[in-house]
């Protein structure tokens, strides 16, 4: 899931949201940045996340470091069983996941994914931004992406598509992909 936004979205939005990944039993959740919007947000708005009894794996987006208690928030992401792949990378079965934050340049966050990339297993590489799949020179089997909300409103729909060409959707290039989420929350609504 991606950009949640909690504080434009009330702690009941993502009661609804834990719900509907109970019922799927997913191996794992992958949070893909913009969980919280909002300075008043406050890490119990999240405990409902608790109730997920699989690893959640979460990368920042460019929400969360507009926040005045970013820091404190992310810190304590533990309390509701969120792990932060905090430009780092874990194994998980077959898999090994990438987590990329949200404020670095693509160079940098190229450079992490090519550094993390493990050829022993599938790579999936979480990106909040859409931004750097084309220009990386080794690619993930998977990049899973967020940010653009597929446009959200008119007329940011036709900004967005300027500003992201790969706006929402599965996209392929030599056998490797780029999922971007169109989000399960909206912000400034």
């Amino acid at each position: 899931i991606s950009d949640v936004h909690i504080g434009s979205q009330s702690p009941k939005h993502l009661e609804k949201i834990v719900t509907i990944i109970n019922t799927i039993q997913p191996e794992f959740v992958l949070i893909g940045g913009d969980l919280i919007d909002s300075s008043n947000t406050t890490i119990s708005d999240l405990s409902s996340l608790k109730q997920i009894n699989v690893p959640i794996y979460f990368v920042s987006g460019n929400h969360e470091y507009y926040l005045k208690e970013s820091a404190n928030i992310l810190s304590n992401l533990k309390k509701v069983g969120i792990t932060w792949l905090n430009n780092s990378a874990m194994s998980h079965n077959q898999f090994e996941i990438i987590g990329v934050n949200d404020n670095q340049s693509i160079e940098k966050k190229n450079k992490l994914i090519a550094k993390k990339i493990n050829p022993n297993l599938y790579t999936i590489a979480l990106v909040h931004k859409p931004s750097c799949f084309d220009t990386l020179q080794k690619k993930p089997n998977l990049m899973l992406c967020g940010h653009t909300h597929n446009g959200q409103t008119f007329p940011f729909n036709f900004l967005v598509k300027l500003s992201f060409p790969k706006s929402y959707g599965l996209f392929k290039k030599e056998n490797k992909f780029l999922y971007v989420s169109s989000g399960v929350g909206t912000w400034g609504t």
